[in-house]
């Protein structure tokens, strides 16, 4: 059965009339039927803009600035002296395609939980995307933490698109907890550019892990709230 072509209309409420009307405004022209050409092409799949034959959207990984994912339940509360992700299941997406990266590409992941922390102690955190390591804390110190909020702002943008040592990638964090005791705010900041190990040229899923300096019964850190945006 032959695909009906969709309406310039169908076209706006998929993308939204900005959107839309700047794709009808650019394509249009140069197709003879615009609405026919893009659903031919498998711009827009058959469940819509995230459809199995389409792009993943045009908030999506690969388009303008938009949410990318959500988590929506605690992270797993780590303890020990093990890297352990500090993200839980959630709704979107943590992945960009292979080649899906432009130049100026830029992210920020936000998170926010509860730590505690025995006296004298340490804390490393890592973001890793499929193994490259795009940004290390190294060991912190971290002091005597009873049911601290913390926050952890990691933003990046891509510099240089290729493979492993063409490719580059700059990365910057920021960690913050509050003391209970007295509410004072305590933290460290950590930045690295990454053009050794990082590639656009294959699938790329963000994770950002936290380890521990020691086994102490007294530590702990768990996230309850992640979002990562695409701000550029």
């Amino acid at each position: 059965m032959a695909t009906q072509p969709l309406k310039k209309q169908q076209i706006l409420a998929i993308f939204g009339t900005e959107i839309g009307t700047k794709l009808l405004n650019w394509l249009d022209p140069c197709c003879n039927d615009f609405c026919e050409a893009v659903q031919n092409c498998g711009v827009i799949g058959p469940q819509g803009p995230q459809g199995p034959q389409g792009i993943q959207g045009i908030q999506g990984p690969v388009g303008p600035s938009g949410s990318l994912f959500a988590q929506t339940g605690d992270s797993t509360i780590i303890t020990g002296i093990t890297e352990q992700t500090l993200i839980n299941g959630g709704v979107g997406t943590l992945s960009v395609p292979a080649n899906g990266f432009s130049v100026g590409d830029s992210f920020r992941a936000i998170f926010g939980g509860v730590m505690n922390a025995a006296n004298n102690q340490t804390i490393r955190i890592r973001v890793r995307s499929n193994g490259a390591l795009l940004l290390d804390s190294g060991l912190q110190p971290i002091n005597n933490i009873t049911n601290a909020v913390f926050s952890l702002n990691i933003d990046f943008t891509i510099r240089q698109l290729g493979g492993a040592g063409v490719a580059s990638i700059v990365t910057l964090g920021s960690f913050h907890y509050s003391k209970t005791s007295n509410a004072a705010l305590e933290g460290f900041g950590f930045n690295v550019i990454n053009n050794t190990t990082f590639d656009t040229t294959t699938l790329n899923t963000l994770n950002v892990t936290v380890e521990w300096g020691s086994n102490n019964a007294g530590n702990s850190i768990y996230s309850d709230v992640f979002v990562l945006t695409k701000i550029y």
